[in-house]
């Protein structure tokens, strides 16, 4: 949870001094068109973490008031992702806008009633155009002084399938001189005669997100509708579609800052865009910056949590380095992931003076760094693989693995020297014939003689086969948001976003990994085992990197 002090506590701190309140209720209101990524997770744990801090219900309630991109797809992604984020079902409920369309429309009668709600004929560029600039005032539409009587007809009718798609909308009759373009007359209706993924036919008009969110909220007697910047301009909206609707519960609306992150993408039309046409594989690509694609990728909530957690919450947008994600998931693997020894890049090693068919078995700790993680059995035979980057024909300066009649030790086994490198007729290596020294205990040789460098190793005989996907960022360029004219964010894909390795060679206790199962291949970086492909292990973070965290 987001426990630290931030602005949105001092608020609710302060309607609760004066007894606004009685108890805090909080939600998220996700548009079921896509799937949830990253920035969604700042939105579902600003609201989740407030809700606990003081008490409260927290509410998922799907903003389906569109039926055109919506889908149940996309409804039951979100669900489950809410729940793995916050490890628990949403203790207010689950509810959906559409659920709600009746009570909208009742009270669009109501405020046409009231004559504060009109027909209009304007076309949306014709509207646009009446709609005025920032600095100078709108023009009210010709149909703005329809009668009570004139209004709640053509709205029946609109309601009843009579009238095309753009050919009429109903808006708020409030002020086209406001300061505030969103208070010129907006649109709180519009014709759409599509089938919903739960109304079906039942409607052809829909409430707008702006007209439809406060009653929802008020409805539901949710008190602080916290939600990202961009709404701000949107507040005075909100407020007046409460009070002139004269909810006896008025929610209140306050802003928070958008999670903006280096060398990715937020906008849900964008991530579309790279699903559909096929530069990813899918929602769940562990490229892409969604929730299902970080957890099949091998992020754990906790880590999102602790990121959004250090990333802060604060009214200014600002760009957050992706590798404080990466240092987040890094810092909590170090410490929990056990060990295993896997060579993505295999070279065989054969150990000519040990005996052919024999199999011993070392102890090799789980985690170093964790004395009650204990010690795993370790097959070890006369053929073992190594990397391909653990030897050197002709080593460079302070090489410290192993070289032709040099010695190295193989991690928690014996010294093995060099003594001979075979080539195939292309001149690649592919067998070292090494000798090993039998007297060695705990890894040390008898006669204490030095030996500095350490590589591990794989037996051939028990070793699993697998392929390995190491992953990049997904964008060369560090602000996506920032693009030169004339380019697209296209054009700043990745190309080495995602590397293949293919014949890895893993020790045999990673067979029985489960699907999601995080380890640390030790030397090599954290890696999850992949819940699609049960031969492939996921590249989660690298072992380090550069990026120091300061507070």
């Amino acid at each position: 949870m987001i426990e630290e002090n931030n602005f949105i506590y001092e608020v609710i701190d302060e309607d609760i001094k004066n007894g606004l309140t009685a108890r805090i209720h909080t939600r998220f209101p996700p548009e079921p068109n896509g799937y949830l990524h990253i920035g969604s997770a700042k939105a579902i744990l600003i609201n989740y973490s407030a809700a606990k801090k003081y008490g409260g219900l927290f509410n998922l309630r799907f903003d389906d008031t569109n039926p055109v991109r919506e889908d149940d797809e996309y409804v039951q992604a979100i669900e489950e992702d809410v729940q793995w984020l916050i490890g628990e079902a949403p203790g207010g409920g689950v509810f959906y806008g559409s659920d709600y369309f009746e009570k909208c429309y009742e009270f669009a009668e109501q405020l046409i009633r009231d004559g504060k709600a009109y027909v209009c004929d304007l076309s949306h560029e014709e509207m646009r155009a009446y709609r005025g600039t920032l600095t100078e005032p709108g023009r009210e539409s010709p149909y703005r002084t329809r009668s009570v009587e004139e209004n709640l007809d053509l709205f029946r009718r609109m309601r009843a399938g009579e009238f095309p798609d753009g050919s009429r909308t109903l808006r708020a009759k409030i002020d086209m001189a406001s300061p505030n373009m969103n208070m010129r007359d907006p649109a709180i209706y519009r014709i759409v005669h599509a089938s919903h993924h739960r109304q079906g036919d039942k409607w052809c008009i829909y409430p707008l997100y702006d007209f439809a969110h406060p009653i929802q909220d008020a409805l539901e007697g949710i008190t602080h509708s916290l939600c990202s910047i961009e709404f701000e301009n949107h507040r005075p909206l909100y407020d007046w579609v409460v009070e002139n609707i004269d909810f006896a519960h008025k929610p209140k609306q306050r802003e928070f800052a958008r999670l903006n992150i280096t060398n990715t993408v937020m906008s849900k039309r964008y991530l579309r865009e790279l699903v559909e046409t096929g530069r990813v594989s899918g929602w769940d690509d562990p490229r892409m910056p969604t929730l299902c694609a970080l957890r099949r990728r091998g992020y754990t909530p906790s880590a999102i949590t602790e990121f959004v957690r250090r990333a802060g919450v604060a009214k200014a947008n600002s760009l957050v380095d992706i590798r404080l994600l990466e240092y987040c998931i890094r810092e909590e693997l170090n410490a929990s992931a056990p060990r295993r020894m896997a060579v993505t890049d295999p070279i065989r090693m054969v150990i000519t003076n040990y005996p052919e068919g024999q199999v011993e078995s070392f102890h090799v700790a789980n985690n170093p760094l964790d004395s009650e993680a204990g010690t795993r059995d370790v097959k070890f035979t006369r053929e073992v693989y190594i990397e391909r980057s653990d030897f050197a024909e002709v080593p460079p300066p302070k090489y410290q693995r192993l070289r032709p009649g040099g010695e190295v030790r193989l991690m928690g086994a014996y010294l093995v020297r060099c003594d001979e490198v075979v080539k195939d007729e292309a001149g690649t290596i592919v067998e070292l014939r090494c000798t090993a020294d039998l007297e060695t205990r705990n890894g040390n040789p008898a006669d204490g003689r030095k030996v500095r460098g350490t590589i591990h190793w794989v037996s051939a005989e028990y070793a699993v086969d697998a392929s390995a996907m190491l992953y990049n960022n997904l964008f060369e360029i560090e602000d996506v948001n920032a693009i030169p004219e004339g380019k697209n964010y296209l054009d700043y894909l990745n190309p080495d976003s995602l590397t293949a390795l293919r014949g890895c060679k893993l020790e045999a206790s990673l067979a029985d990994a489960a699907p999601g199962e995080r380890f640390q291949f030790v030397r090599m970086g954290y890696f999850c085992k992949d819940t699609k492909d049960p031969d492939t292990f996921n590249r989660i973070v690298t072992l380090k990197d550069s990026f120091k965290w300061e507070p």
